[in-house]
């Protein structure tokens, strides 16, 4: 049976989430920052469709990214090349964050609807205005070309989402951020679900037992002062 939580009840342990539909672990109205930070540094995301309640998940297996492990593909690492020397393109972090995340709310082919909402967007915009929100932007000639954004509590990062309006945008915001985050000490990216894109981009699956203990460890870690964090572009993992 589905949990429900009321605003002043804490969230269900994940281990207790649904086998059907799988990894659903509780539903809920409230999507405050700090209701987003307990779910985060738990291992655990929203994720539902307009008009419905909020819907919290963690998923079994997990898919992510090992930093040490990512290596960029031969045809990856070409474009970061000739893009990054090549063209008047420009990466930023934490420069446009509402903008980032109106870009990966837009349509997409394929897709019906958005599960990023006006109110998941003032939820995180509330979460990145306390510090624990971040977005990379990719620009081109002034204009926001692509990005993406997600969640960082201590020393972990859990990815949400990207778009891209010009081919390559996205994998160059993406690369950017990995290199990024080896640079501050960061082991692991959540990606939450599996797809073959990320795959792809280097992302593979894990149990959820095994995700979890890395949240732990990673979580209590102090995190970076990021004020004080830069972007380097082009990313040395096109060296």
């Amino acid at each position: 049976m589905l949990t429900w939580i009321e605003p002043n009840q804490p969230l269900p342990p994940p281990e207790s989430a649904l086998t059907e539909p799988a990894g659903l672990v509780a539903a809920g109205r409230d999507l405050s920052a700090k209701r987003l930070l307990e779910a985060y540094s738990q291992g655990i995301f929203p994720w539902y469709s307009e008009g419905q309640p909020v819907l919290w998940w963690s998923p079994d297996p997990r898919m992510v990214v090992f930093i040490d492990e990512f290596e960029p593909s031969r045809s990856l690492r070409k474009t970061l090349r000739r893009i990054g020397l090549t063209s008047n393109w420009s990466v930023t972090l934490d420069q446009a964050f509402v903008q980032v995340m109106q870009g990966c709310a837009a349509p997409r082919s394929g897709q019906d609807g958005t599960w990023i909402t006006r109110d998941i967007i003032k939820a995180y915009h509330a979460l990145h205005q306390a510090g624990n929100a971040h977005s990379v932007e990719v620009w081109s000639q002034g204009q926001l070309v692509g990005g993406l954004y997600g969640v960082s509590i201590g020393r972990m990062f859990f990815g949400e989402s990207m778009f891209a309006r010009v081919s390559e945008a996205s994998k160059c915001a993406y690369a950017a951020l990995i290199a990024m985050l080896r640079r501050l000490g960061f082991s692991m990216v959540d990606c939450q679900q599996s797809t073959g894109h990320l795959a792809s981009l280097g992302a593979r699956e894990i149990s959820r037992r095994e995700f979890l203990a890395q949240v732990r460890r990673m979580t209590a870690l102090p995190g970076p002062q990021w004020r004080e964090v830069s972007i380097d572009w082009p990313p040395n993992t096109v060296n």
